[in-house]
This record gives C-alpha cells, structure tokens and sequence, in this order.
C-alpha cells in the first residue's frame, strides 16, 4: 500500500489518518553532506530542507505515493515549489508533492479558506464526511492521550528552550548536562503536533477540522503576540529561566527575539540569548548554556 507522509506543520492530522496510510512526516540529517541540494537552494534555507531535498534526490522517498507541503512556514512552502520545478525539469524523481494552505487571520474570509483547503484536500484523497468523521475521532484520540500524559517529574528546575525549533533534543540535553531540565518542542514535536479536539459529529467534519486549525494561533504566521505567548509558555512550564536560540537561516522569528528578551526578564526570569547560531549546534553553544544555566545555581 502506497503511503502518504508529510513536510511541516499544521497539516490536518484527522486527514491524514482517515487515509490509512499515513506513514509520519518526513525526517532529516543534521550530519549528512547536502552538494545537490546547496546547489539549488539558496543559503537561507533551513538546513533540514537540505537534507530532505537531498534525500529526496536520492530516490529515499520514491515508495511513497505523496508529500503534503505545509504552507504555514517559509520553508517548507519555498521547498515544496522547488521541488515541482525540480522534477518539472527531470532532474529529482519521487512522490508528487501536493500543498496545503494554511489561513490565519482572524476574520470570517480567512476561516472560509482554511475550510475550503480542508475540502480540497479530502477530496484529493477521495475522503467522504463518515471516513472524515473517523478520522477525527482517531485524532482526537491522539490528542487526549496527549492530554492525560502526565508531565515529567520536576527533579530539576526547569529552562525553557524556545526561538527556532531545534533539530531534537541536543539542546535539552545541554540543559540537563548543566543540572535543568529543558523544555520546549523540537522541529519533530512541531510537525508531529495535532493541535486541540476537533468538534466530532458537527454534520460537516470538514469545517470542523478547518475551524480547529483556522483557531491555531501557533508558528510564524500566526496572529499572537509573540512576546506574551513566550511568557505564558514559561509559566505553563513551571520555568524558572529561558533561552531563545535562533538559527542563522532564521529570518521570521527571531524579529520577535528583543520583545521577548524584555517580557521573559520582565516576568522575573533570566534570559540566554542566542542568535545566528548553528543548527546542528556545533558552535560552543554547549558552553553557552552551561555556564548560563550553572550560574544562576551557583
């Protein structure tokens, strides 16, 4: 059976699983050397579009039938354009990329096109509301394990880790190897995320699922404000410090990095702020937050 994985996001979970054949989104390298992709892409791409892009080159994903994009971040949007006109050209074979929209702004025109793309995406994979409708209850099934997880025990402060989303944990464990505990989501945990319970057995899933994501206020266009969001994520976390690490490919985000600066001291924390660093983290940045973190137990 033909499989379906996805590339950013804020693509409808309850979607995907409703088609039986979603296999996870797509993963990345931060380690593997990327020559045909540096040389289609320009140097503000995000590292991990180097890497899928280069795998993509490599025939990694051929057994796949489709690749959603998500439209809710540059990257994965300019990727997705990067590779129609790729394979357009001959010159990378794989899965056919599809797009996925993603409307934010909060009035009745923007909320009407999140539901519109809804609709057309369930029609591509030829989706009807009953199989629409158990889709939603499979993914509202992820969504209260999520919810009835129980968080982790406080064994040590905690800092929290926000700005560009890392790669994985390597900045968490940074912060454990300094005596905290890091918290904050990864590049995967973003993806991976499904957002709130869908509204099941509305009569119209598919304005369900879209209302749901149109609510989202998450990621670079989302319609928040960024410094308090960080605040209430801080306080939510039980944090008693923060680091806002920002990658040198980051160009959406890290405008927001002095408002949130001020808010997070403003709030009574400590603040470590990174910027233009390394995705992979290979630029001193264990040092950094190691003597960040030790110093205010010392």
């Amino acid at each position: 059976m033909t499989q379906i994985s996805t590339v950013g996001a804020d693509i409808p979970l309850d979607i995907l699983l409703a088609t039986g054949r979603y296999a996870g989104p797509l993963t990345w390298s931060t380690d593997r050397a990327t020559p045909r992709a540096d040389g289609w892409l320009e140097a503000k791409f995000a590292p991990w579009a180097r890497s899928i892009l280069e795998d993509w080159a490599d025939g990694r994903f051929d057994a796949l039938e489709s690749v959603i994009f998500s439209r809710s971040d540059d990257n994965s949007h300019r990727l997705y354009y990067y590779v129609c006109e790729l394979q357009a050209r001959g010159l990378i074979g794989g899965p056919r990329a599809l797009v996925f929209d993603v409307a934010r702004l909060q009035r009745g025109a923007s909320r009407a096109h999140m539901i519109a793309q809804v609709h057309k995406l369930a029609a591509h994979f030829e989706l009807d509301e009953a199989t629409l409708e158990r889709g939603i209850a499979l993914a509202n099934g992820v969504r209260g394990e999520r919810a009835a997880a129980p968080p982790p025990t406080a064994s040590a402060p905690i800092c929290l880790i926000a700005g560009t989303a890392p790669p994985d944990r390597r900045l968490h464990d940074m912060a454990r190897a300094a005596g905290w505990r890091g918290e904050g989501q990864t590049l995967g945990d973003l993806w991976r995320d499904p957002g709130d319970v869908v509204n099941a057995h509305s009569g119209d899933p598919a304005r369900a699922i879209g209302s749901q994501l149109h609510a989202r206020q998450t990621g670079p266009r989302g319609q928040y404000d960024p410094a308090r969001r960080v605040v209430e994520d801080a306080r939510a976390a039980g944090a008693r410090a923060a680091i806002l690490w920002y990658t040198e490919q980051e160009e959406a985000l890290v405008w927001h990095s002095p408002a949130q600066r001020r808010a997070l001291e403003a709030a009574g924390l400590p603040v470590l702020s990174l910027t233009r660093r390394d995705w992979a983290a290979r630029d001193g940045v264990e040092r950094d937050i190691h003597d960040f973190l030790k110093g205010l137990t010392a």
